[in-house]
């Protein structure tokens, strides 16, 4: 009997200590369920029933018990009864994810952007009608079949959603799983990152900045941080210290899932390198890019005006919300949404030079830059764009840029062949065979 008790104590100890490690972690498994649920469902109109079985199936995150009302639009989540937490969606804001303390009610008063979501009289991609149905004698479009055959082959490992093909502004093919179709906005998530500083290339376009600019945060003022400039963040060189770890609590996570600033967060981290010493993948980076948009604008009605003003609603991406945090501050790292067309329509836009319908949408010195390697990055990263100057993908042409984003959501242009290519799903590279997929479109051109 004193065995037992000795063992029974043991093991107390062994939870008691376990619980105590794992605790923390359950305000963010359940703040990212409920974020994801209230997002997709308000914005993409999945149903909590799919987005569980699909999108939240995923280790830790399928803990989460999730409520969705549909009537107040909000989602909340907990995990074994504990750590709940709220995300409330606001109009033109997306699915905002309540910090400890804060209720709904605190964002009654928020503003939303103007939006001019005008239907433009042009077929797809430079308005919203019908693609063109011309055929093109240069393409094969068996080829073009057996390509979206081939990143469709094996649903249960390449989960792809959608996938869509633009060769010289004109639609070769797409296809779209069950729930999807061609105005299903997407989470983009890290693509997100290449919008944002696409607006930088707009600024800069208009006189507002130069990219060698360094920026006025009063916490950088007095250390080394005072010398990071636009560049060294859209290269992610500015040497600022970020974990960018999604398994654990890391400075991402904490970023995301349990703070109310996450631009403030990123802009009080240390340095721990010079800037363009190290290069660095980092949200934290983006985030602090897209609260420094602020410093370009008169007030928050114009901050969240500019994006659609400049860029989205001009290329008639009527389908893109960009979310923000509580603080009003766009999630530039994670959170833009958009339909997979929408996606291409950004893509083509980049695949123009920056050409829309015979408007200058920013600088034809831009793609040059944002295409042009960061030395750290070993010919993997331009700036907030990836690069294949380093043959990572053996059969695609190193010219190849992309947007990428978290699980194998890419906006793929190769200026050398004319060519678009989105691909969004729930699989990364390699399971979805990206190489493969990419090349067996190039084989269809001439």
């Amino acid at each position: 009997m004193k065995w037992f008790k000795r063992i029974v104590f043991a093991l107390l100890i062994v939870i008691g200590i376990v619980s105590y490690i794992q605790y923390p972690k359950l305000t963010l498994i359940s703040g990212y369920s409920a974020k994801y649920i209230a997002s997709s469902a308000f914005i993409a109109n999945h149903s909590k029933q799919y987005i569980e079985a699909n999108d939240n199936n995923i280790p830790n995150i399928s803990l989460a018990s999730n409520n969705l009302n549909f009537a107040q639009r909000y989602a909340s989540a907990s995990v074994f009864g504990l750590q709940r937490r709220e995300a409330i969606y606001k109009e033109g804001l997306g699915a905002i994810l309540l910090p400890k303390g804060k209720k709904a009610a605190d964002l009654d008063a928020f503003l939303s952007p103007n939006r001019n979501k005008e239907f433009t009289q042009l077929p797809f991609p430079y308005g919203h009608l019908a693609p063109k149905d011309t055929i093109l004698e240069e393409i094969d479009y068996q080829q073009i079949e057996n390509a979206l055959n081939l990143v469709f082959s094996n649903p249960e490992i390449q989960k792809t959603r959608t996938a869509l093909i633009l060769y010289k502004g004109q639609l070769l093919g797409e296809r779209y799983t069950d729930g999807f179709g061609p105005e299903t906005p997407i989470l983009g998530w890290s693509m997100t990152k290449s919008v944002i500083a696409t607006l930088y290339g707009i600024l800069a376009y208009e006189g507002a900045l130069h990219l060698s600019d360094t920026l006025s945060i009063s916490e950088w003022a007095s250390d080394k941080r005072s010398e990071i400039t636009i560049n060294d963040l859209l290269r992610m060189q500015s040497g600022l210290a970020f974990e960018e770890d999604y398994s654990v609590i890391s400075d991402v996570t904490e970023m995301l899932f349990a703070s109310e600033d996450m631009g403030q967060v990123a802009m009080e981290r240390p340095a721990i390198a010079p800037p363009a010493e190290i290069w660095s993948y980092s949200s934290g980076t983006t985030n602090i890019l897209s609260k420094y948009l602020m410093h370009y604008s008169s007030d928050l009605q114009e901050y969240l005006d500019f994006p659609y003003r400049s860029l989205i609603d001009k290329i008639g991406m009527n389908t893109m919300l960009l979310e923000t945090d509580i603080s009003q501050m766009f999630v530039g790292s994670s959170y833009g949404w958009a339909s997979t067309r929408d996606w291409a329509k950004f893509g083509q836009l980049y695949l123009n030079n920056g050409l829309w319908r015979g408007e200058r949408i920013f600088s034809e010195d831009w793609v040059p830059y944002v295409t042009s390697e960061t030395k750290a990055s070993k010919g993997k990263y331009g700036a907030h764009f990836w690069l294949n100057k380093d043959g990572g993908l053996k059969d695609v042409p190193t010219d190849m840029y992309s947007a990428n984003g978290h699980d194998g959501q890419h906006v793929y242009i190769i200026p050398s062949k004319d060519l678009v290519i989105v691909r969004t799903g729930l699989g990364e590279n390699p399971d979805y065979r990206a190489n493969d997929f990419i090349a067996a479109v190039l084989k269809a051109l001439p």
